[in-house]
């Protein structure tokens, strides 16, 4: 099975406009995820997916792999779609450049999950980690997902679910974790599909796919991210580095 990650890369960020750019580590947050996942010795190829000059720049001149694309796409999917197209892989991933401390034991539950698929029903393969403070479950920028039994996502919301209605003890929630694992059909099917109401209501690119039937399943993330969406998403990443190294 070939394996290869792209790693989409947007200059222009709506809630924060060059923050692949910013540091962390000393090392600029694209080039920082790239090369943490270059260093799991996962993946067969490892290519940054940009619509930037400097961040192609970036990546090429520290000896890295990058693409450059068109500047019009609505989405991560559709960019990496563009790089997918010209590779022949079997399963490809897209990891969030702004998810800057994947873990490889995370990308191998990843792919586990096409590995067990037998009957090949899965069409997508993705993260979540249960999360518990008030303020992350309720924060918008926390997309939440609840699954099946046998853990295919049935719904992704910024909004809080599933809605604890009589408050009991035992409520489970998860947030998402932005990598997806994609059967390359299905990468390559997604900007022909049709977007719709849900997709468009909560700005959710992954609600395409639920609306139009492919298979989304989730293994749980053994391991803590940080997704940086704000400047202060970014300032908790840099304690959290510290972290880090001082264990």
């Amino acid at each position: 099975m070939k394996v290869v990650a792209i790693i989409p890369a947007r200059f222009n960020s709506q809630r924060f406009p060059g923050k692949l750019m910013e540091k962390i580590g000393g090392k600029e947050l694209i080039l920082f995820t790239y090369q943490n996942i270059l260093k799991t010795n996962f993946f067969d190829e490892v290519i940054v997916a940009t619509d930037d000059k400097s961040i192609f720049d970036l990546i090429q001149d520290n000896g890295g792999k990058a693409q450059l694309t068109a500047k019009n796409h609505e989405s991560g999917s559709d960019r990496i779609a563009e790089v997918a197209k010209d590779i022949n892989a079997d399963i490809i991933v897209n990891v969030q450049g702004d998810e800057p401390f994947i873990k490889k034991e995370d990308l191998e539950s990843l792919i586990n999950i096409f590995k067990n698929d037998r009957t090949k029903e899965v069409d997508l393969a993705s993260l979540m980690e249960e999360i518990q403070m008030k303020e992350d479950i309720e924060n918008p920028n926390n997309v939440k997902v609840v699954t099946d039994h046998t853990g295919n996502a049935l719904y992704f919301s910024r909004s809080v679910i599933p809605f604890d209605r009589e408050i009991q003890p035992n409520t489970k929630y998860y947030k998402h974790i932005g990598i997806y694992a994609f059967r390359r059909e299905a990468l390559l099917s997604f900007s022909g599909l049709k977007r719709g109401f849900l997709e468009s209501t909560e700005k959710l690119e992954q609600l395409r796919y639920l609306e139009n039937g492919y298979k989304i399943r989730l293994a749980i993330s053994k391991n803590p991210t940080i997704g940086i969406d704000t400047p202060e998403d970014l300032e908790k990443a840099k304690e959290y580095l510290k972290t880090i190294k001082h264990d």
